[in-house]
């Protein structure tokens, strides 16, 4: 008998746009700016992946997420404790891990990334694997910017990137203040 798989999906409204939560098998699988161009493709190559249908509702991961995500954002959490369910190749998924090592508040660039992965000259590559990666804040792609410091390629958009770099850094150095507001990002 054929196994019905299922991807739940919830929205979760953060400070600075919608992401689109998914659970699978008890592990949080996606995690998606829903404001992103290429949003709906990117649903459709998780569910070839997957072999799930999409089923709106949501779950205790997807609760759990929620949580870890406002707490986030309000600056009292700095690493995620979430079960992950990634698909992608053995390349993909060596780069995803190594994502997820970069520390809370600090930047590294593709290069820096390639060697991580053990490939120096596999920075395409390794670029290319952040832009599959469908757990956006979770498994950290934001954290990755260019050889000279500047914000490259993220889904959400350089705005959010820049916001979350802001927060993220910003909170390291306990120095957020009041002047840091989510709508200067949104313009």
């Amino acid at each position: 008998m054929k196994e019905n798989k299922i991807i739940e999906l919830s929205p979760y409204h953060s400070p600075i746009g919608t992401l689109l939560l998914g659970s699978y098998q008890d592990s949080l699988c996606l995690c998606l700016w829903e404001e992103n161009a290429s949003f709906e493709k990117r649903l459709k190559k998780i569910q070839s992946l997957s072999g799930a249908s999409f089923v709106h509702h949501s779950s205790p991961i997807i609760e759990e997420t929620e949580r870890q995500l406002d707490e986030y954002f309000n600056q009292t959490r700095s690493n995620f404790n979430l079960p992950i369910h990634t698909w992608g190749t053995t390349f993909q998924q060596s780069t995803w891990n190594e994502l997820i090592n970069i520390p809370y508040g600090t930047t590294i660039s593709y290069k820096t990334l390639a060697q991580n992965v053990g490939n120096e000259q596999a920075v395409r590559a390794v670029a290319n694997a952040n832009n599959k990666n469908f757990i956006s804040i979770i498994v950290p792609c934001h954290r990755v910017i260019g050889s000279k410091g500047e914000l490259v390629g993220y889904a959400g958009g350089l705005n959010k990137k820049a916001f979350l770099l802001q927060l993220e850094q910003h909170n390291q150095h306990n120095i957020f203040t009041s002047l840091f507001k989510a709508d200067d990002f949104l313009k």
